[in-house]
């Protein structure tokens, strides 16, 4: 089945000024993410969907099997949807399934890639799609002190709370069948696949940034930890 990679990337970025784009360990920070997909066999074709002069003519440069798709001017304000940014993209570009993630995810590894691929068409008896968590076993509350995954009177050791996922935004794997019937890249019956802490790190502040970047500058860390 034709599984094509899709990276949405904007311009501008309010919390870290030209993320996208900025220098990530000498080169621009959407390099890594297109490497680890082109290093990927199942996917067929990598999209970069984007607004950006810049990123445009590195990608051409970089990268001359990467396809850019040109955002259109009502999809370029950062308060539009992800899911109607996709449905567009979708629109351009013909496959079975389609993989999303973001150029903020760098330490995202060609590995994890095939492994969701894998593991996804392993269950598509049982799941319309796939998106990528972080396993958290810590104690939560909610805004009005209620406790969310745990007895505060029998107080258990974290690591044997139940454990609880947070969407990671680094993997999606969706049909635009899918796509078009829920407005959006989680179908009605999805798969979690989880990932290592450090290998879900996504850039969304100036701390998140430099963090990922000492990460990957030290892979020795990377390599000792497992999902």
């Amino acid at each position: 089945m034709k599984i094509v990679a899709i990276i949405p990337m904007r311009h501008s970025s309010e919390r870290v000024l030209g993320k996208n784009y900025r220098l990530f360990a000498g080169r621009p920070l959407f390099h890594y993410v297109v490497e680890s997909l082109l290093g990927c066999p199942d996917i067929e074709e990598v999209v970069i969907d984007t607004d950006s002069p810049v990123i445009s003519a590195s990608a051409r440069e970089c990268f001359p099997s990467v396809r850019v798709l040109e955002r259109p001017e009502h999809l370029r304000e950062g308060s539009i949807p992800m899911n109607d940014v996709l449905l567009h993209t979708t629109s351009q570009v013909s496959a079975d399934y389609y993989l999303q993630t973001h150029s903020t995810n760098p330490l995202l590894k060609t590995e994890t890639i095939a492994r969701a691929i894998n593991t996804f068409f392993d269950s598509l008896d049982k799941n319309d799609s796939l998106f990528s968590v972080k396993r958290l076993q810590t104690r939560l509350w909610s805004d009005m002190g209620q406790p969310i995954n745990h007895d505060p009177d029998k107080l258990l050791r974290t690591q044997d709370l139940a454990p609880i996922y947070e969407e990671n935004s680094c993997i999606y794997i969706f049909s635009r069948k899918t796509l078009l019937e829920k407005k959006s890249r989680i179908g009605h019956c999805p798969l979690l696949f989880e990932m290592s802490s450090v290998e879900s790190l996504d850039i969304d502040e100036e701390l998140d940034f430099r963090i990922a970047e000492l990460f990957f500058l030290n892979k020795d860390i990377m390599m000792s930890e497992e999902p």
